[in-house]
């Protein structure tokens, strides 16, 4: 008899540009995630902490991480799900070479602020947008990939939260 492999659905919890805020919503949206992808701008390693208890974390460091907790994480990684390979990069004007090149099925990327979701030839690109403090009237989000042997579906998920959590303060400087 040969071995089984294994093609249940795998779930891969996406979330990026948390700048230090970790909300309640996310780490529940995230629930019941396999793996979970941060694609940086985290701001704080307590947040992959928190996150690595809901499932592995795969995360790059973003613009805005900086100290020697940020430094420690690459620029880009890689998770492979199902023989699905995912690449993960903050800011996607910083992919430097043709994925495809690398059998990449999946980019994920942070940065925008905004979700999107869309198929560019062979490879699928995804931002879950921002589940950290609110910027303009963009949605707070996470996205969601559902991975089933050859099949990769994505979600994005706007999240319903508190409007007690105010974006962080920037003081005015005068002249």
């Amino acid at each position: 008899m040969g071995t089984a492999i294994d093609v249940g659905e795998r779930v891969v919890g996406l979330i990026s540009d948390t700048h230090g805020l970790l909300r309640p919503e996310a780490l529940d949206a995230l629930q019941g995630s396999d793996f979970i992808v941060h694609a940086g701008d985290i701001g704080d390693v307590a947040i992959l902490e928190q996150l690595s208890r809901i499932a592995p974390v795969t995360a790059v460091r973003g613009n805005n991480d900086r100290g020697a907790w940020a430094a420690a994480l690459p620029d880009t990684a890689r998770l492979d799900v199902h023989a699905r390979r995912i690449l993960v990069i903050h800011d996607l004007s910083q992919l430097d070479h043709d994925a495809s090149l690398d059998g990449i099925d999946v980019v994920v990327s942070g940065h925008s602020h905004r979700p999107r979701s869309g198929q560019r030839g062979k490879i699928l690109f995804i931002n879950p947008g921002s589940a950290g403090p609110r910027r303009f009237r963009l949605p707070i989000s996470i996205g969601r990939l559902s991975i089933v042997g050859d099949r990769i579906d994505a979600t994005l998920v706007a999240l319903e939260v508190e409007p007690s959590i105010p974006p962080p303060q920037r003081r005015m400087q005068s002249a």
